[in-house]
């Protein structure tokens, strides 16, 4: 009996330490809290944005957005003042009540990527698959590393007296 009793007030702890928490977190970026989803009386919805990625190669600047649920026909990626953009509209489920609570996020989302020196944006090409979009940027030529040939001079022949 003591340790039941002992793990209930465990759990009891730890829940109101979670929602203490998420409370935190909701103010701080101004979602609503777990309370007012539950009692409708959450007035916004909370900003979906996707997570980022990138890495290089010798040849390109592989980057990929993580953007689940999100269809082609509700994403964008122009290019704009070497700035790479991605904008679009992660929606939610059909039937999704929204008196409901989640800790997903949905809604209109933009992203805007400065892009360095040296990629050629002209070439750029963008792939969506399973809910990640991955985008390829070439180097431009000129930046890509090269092989440069060395040249040895043929071996010298010690003198005689």
């Amino acid at each position: 009996m003591f340790s039941n009793m002992l793990g209930n007030d465990v759990r009891t702890t730890l829940d109101q330490f979670r929602r203490s928490v998420d409370q935190i977190f909701d103010a701080a970026y101004g979602y609503p809290t777990e309370r007012a989803w539950s009692s409708g009386e959450a007035t916004g919805q909370r900003a979906f944005s996707p997570v980022l990625e990138s890495a290089w190669t010798d040849q390109t600047l592989n980057l990929r957005a993580i953007l689940p649920g999100v269809k082609e026909k509700d994403l964008k990626v122009t290019i704009q003042n070497n700035q790479l953009i991605l904008e679009g509209e992660r929606h939610s489920p059909e039937n999704f009540e929204n008196k409901g609570y989640t800790h997903l996020m949905y809604g209109r989302f933009y992203s805007a990527m400065s892009l360095p020196a040296g990629v050629d944006p002209d070439k750029i090409a963008c792939h969506l698959h399973d809910g990640v979009l991955d985008i390829a940027i070439p180097l431009a030529e000129a930046h890509k590393p090269r092989q440069i040939q060395i040249q040895s001079e043929a071996p010298r022949k010690a003198l005689q007296r």
